[in-house]
């Protein structure tokens, strides 16, 4: 019987991120939370800090949450049912299922989104999976072709295969459908083009954000700020950011900085490219810098959730060789 501590996480971490990156993560985060009960008593800046890197951060919040609710609620045992799974903060349909299937062999459809693309190709599934009313329709087709009960086993090799087959054959783009067991029922294989499934609504344009970072530097130790709940880098420990150079000047009018540039950055959202780019000094007013946020050592800022970036910077030789600023 599988953990399913470690079927939760892994499942959460494969959700839009490489296996590839999760690979080197999800033994790390193991080491340090073994178990469902070490990663409910660990402070939130600890659990964001070793998911540094990882991208979509609210999935760390609420696998802290989560893990809070399994102790609280349920005697630190995740519950049998794929239907009381779900009620769990940050599991989702998907997940649920695909812990009830492999932990109890529940009889209950996965649609993460290797077995998304399988099914769509498998029956050219013509609308968009990800919008509402076809999402419903794709899950009662999911749940149709679920093999008839045939004990644990049966259930957990017919889920493993699904998601073994979109993660290794039914690939994005390049499928292998000349090694697919499925092809000669695949209609999207009978097709000019199969990777045209899933079909996918007009993606949106990509924007471009610029934001200067002022780094500020006292007797070695660096200013951080905590993000608001909600946006980009949710919760996290960072620079503090403003959005051009009037107003970075108009926070610091008074403290007469000598400022620094190092190289901008591109960081890559979902639907942005976000350029960052760091202004740096040394803070020598008295007090502390307009804005709540806390000194931190570089020993200590790394031991926060730190977005990539950040963590990048204050890592990196840049941090004490700044060119002058033209």
């Amino acid at each position: 019987m599988r953990d399913p501590y470690r079927v939760w996480l892994s499942e959460v971490m494969l959700q839009q991120t490489q296996v590839t990156t999760v690979l080197d993560y999800y033994p790390r985060f193991l080491q340090r939370f073994p178990d469902v009960a070490a990663l409910a008593a660990a402070p939130l800046d600890e659990v964001l800090a070793m998911w540094s890197g990882l991208g979509y951060y609210s999935r760390a919040r609420n696998l802290w949450r989560c893990a809070q609710a399994v102790m609280a609620q349920h005697a630190g045992r995740f519950p049998g049912s794929a239907e009381v799974l779900a009620t769990l903060p940050g599991i989702g349909r998907s997940t649920a299922a695909a812990i009830a299937a492999f932990c109890h062999g529940e009889r209950v459809a996965i649609l993460d989104g290797n077995v998304r693309r399988v099914l769509t190709r498998l029956l050219a599934f013509d609308e968009d999976p990800m919008q509402p009313g076809p999402q419903r329709r794709l899950w009662a087709l999911a749940e149709a072709l679920l093999p008839p009960a045939g004990g644990d086993a049966a259930m957990q090799a017919y889920t493993q295969g699904l998601m073994d087959l979109g993660a290794t054959v039914c690939l994005p783009r390049k499928p292998r459908c000349t090694d697919c067991p499925l092809r000669a029922d695949c209609r999207a294989a009978r097709s000019d083009d199969p990777s045209a499934w899933p079909v996918r609504r007009a993606r949106p344009v990509r924007r471009r954000m610029d934001s200067i970072l002022v780094w500020l530097w006292r007797e070695g130790s660096v200013w951080l700020e905590r993000r608001p709940d909600q946006g980009v880098w949710a919760g996290l420990w960072t620079l503090p950011s403003f959005d051009d150079e009037a107003q970075v000047q108009a926070a610091f009018a008074e403290s007469n900085l000598d400022w620094r540039v190092l190289p901008a950055r591109l960081h890559v959202l979902t639907h942005r490219d976000w350029w960052l780019q760091p202004w740096v000094a040394d803070w020598t007013g008295s007090g502390n810098p307009p804005g709540g946020g806390r000194w931190c050592s570089i020993d200590e800022a790394l031991q926060l959730g730190l977005p990539a970036p950040i963590r990048a910077w204050l890592q990196s030789p840049e941090s004490s060789t700044p060119r002058p600023r033209r």
